[in-house]
């Protein structure tokens, strides 16, 4: 085993430990469990967010052990270094990781829980949201400024920021689902194709590309050009995609 821990919580590693040696049997789920599994656990008056991830194939097994990182140890070391970037990611307190002759079994990524008000998932589905307008600009701004500060969320799709309203106005958000992410300066077509993966409403590209275009040294109709691009894009590899599962599930 290998067990990393935030230094804020070093002196709990053996109650930490205690929920990832019950993980099977204990914790209440969370989530759809589709690929990864996670649970919650109370730990200091606070609930906690347990990711077991998926065994690895055996290419794959070999690999995290000997050549590069498992996607445990990727997501609390991204949320650490979002953290010291000045971006919003739940708290993260450890990754574990379990061995066999082959290499990696299995893998946790431990983190504080938070409850959102919404994702950006609900500004897809509900346009009648209170203050839906500033919320999606206010989000789009929070986009740029990930990019200004070099980060490509790779995973920058609908469920993977949590939106909060606060109690004195404005919003704040929150990354998740951090294991797939690069650190790099990004040119404008890197940009637009970050951010095609989140929504095929072209309303919502439209007010999008009017808000990054404010703060960037493209015009909105520049920005909006080559968003939609991508956006259609993205969405027509997609049905394909589904359209050939579909298909396959129905021989």
């Amino acid at each position: 085993m290998r067990a990393v821990f935030n230094p804020t919580y070093q002196d709990d590693k053996k109650e930490l430990l205690s929920f990832i040696e019950n993980f099977t049997t204990s914790g209440e789920s969370f989530g759809n469990g589709d690929r990864n599994r996670i649970k919650l656990f109370d730990f200091k008056a606070r609930k906690i967010n347990i990711k077991a991830f998926k065994t690895p194939n055996l290419i794959n097994q070999f690999a995290y052990k000997y050549i590069r990182h498992s996607k445990a140890e990727r997501s609390f070391e991204y949320a650490n270094k979002l953290t010291d970037l000045g971006i919003g990611t739940p708290e993260p307190i450890a990754y574990i990781e379990n061995y066999g002759g082959l290499g990696l079994k299995d893998s946790y990524y431990i983190s504080f829980h938070d409850e959102p008000k919404y994702t950006y998932r609900d500004l897809v589905h509900h346009f009648d949201l209170p203050h839906y307008d500033k919320i999606l600009r206010a989000f789009t701004k929070f986009s740029f400024q990930l990019h200004e500060k070099g980060v490509e969320f790779l995973d920058h799709s609908p469920g993977n920021t949590l939106i909060y309203v606060k109690p004195e106005g404005g919003f704040e958000f929150k990354l998740v689902d951090l294991n797939r992410m690069r650190f790099r300066a990004l040119d404008f077509d890197s940009r637009m194709k970050n951010l095609s993966r989140l929504t095929p409403k072209r309303e919502m590209i439209e007010v999008m590309a009017d808000e990054y275009a404010k703060h960037y040294t493209k015009t909105s109709v520049e920005v909006f050009d080559l968003l939609w691009h991508y956006t259609s894009e993205f969405q027509r590899k997609f049905h394909k995609k589904q359209a050939l599962k579909r298909k396959f599930k129905g021989r």
